[in-house]
């Protein structure tokens, strides 16, 4: 099992990470957004530190913390178990045996037992890449600098979890 993951789109991570696959070893897992649409899973995460310079803007507002939502799409055999928001988690995926575009998902806290499992397509979408200023416990309440454009002229901070052209739509 690994925990890299190329997305693929992932010329948005690219200004970034470069092309090296995204580690998932250890990261924050923020929000867990089920869409009955898909059947579609959408994380949003607070991503490892980025290798390559931040972009001027950020660095101008002292980010320290990348952001971004992985979306799953053609999701089965979900399992959610109890999860506190904001904890470091660590992903396993791995491709399922006898097909190559499904893989299964499992993320699990402090190397305890996976409290997240699915099934997906191994075809997953990232978007809504922003830089923030962590504030008291990694809160990520504060101030957020979105890398595309359109996330930029329309949120300064993450939309209410009701906000579904967000969360859903990447």
């Amino acid at each position: 099992m690994t925990a890299e993951l190329s997305p693929r789109n992932s010329e948005v991570l690219a200004p970034l990470y470069g092309p090296a696959p995204l580690d998932l070893r250890s990261v924050r897992l923020r929000s867990v957004h089920l869409d009955w649409h898909g059947p579609t899973v959408t994380l949003r995460l607070d991503l490892p530190a980025p290798p390559l310079p931040l972009p001027e803007e950020w660095e101008a507002a002292d980010v320290d913390t990348v952001q971004g939502q992985l979306q799953f799409l053609a999701v089965e055999d979900l399992e959610l178990d109890d999860w506190e928001p904001g904890l470091p988690v660590s992903f396993e995926l791995a491709v399922r045996s006898g097909s190559r575009h499904r893989m299964r998902v499992a993320v699990s806290h402090d190397g305890k037992s996976e409290f997240l499992r699915f099934t997906g397509s191994a075809d997953v979408l990232v978007g809504h890449v922003s830089g923030f200023r962590a504030g008291p416990e990694s809160a990520d309440s504060g101030p957020h600098h979105f890398l595309g454009r359109l996330d930029a002229r329309l949120h300064t901070t993450v939309p209410d979890p009701s906000e579904k052209t967000f969360h859903e739509s990447l």
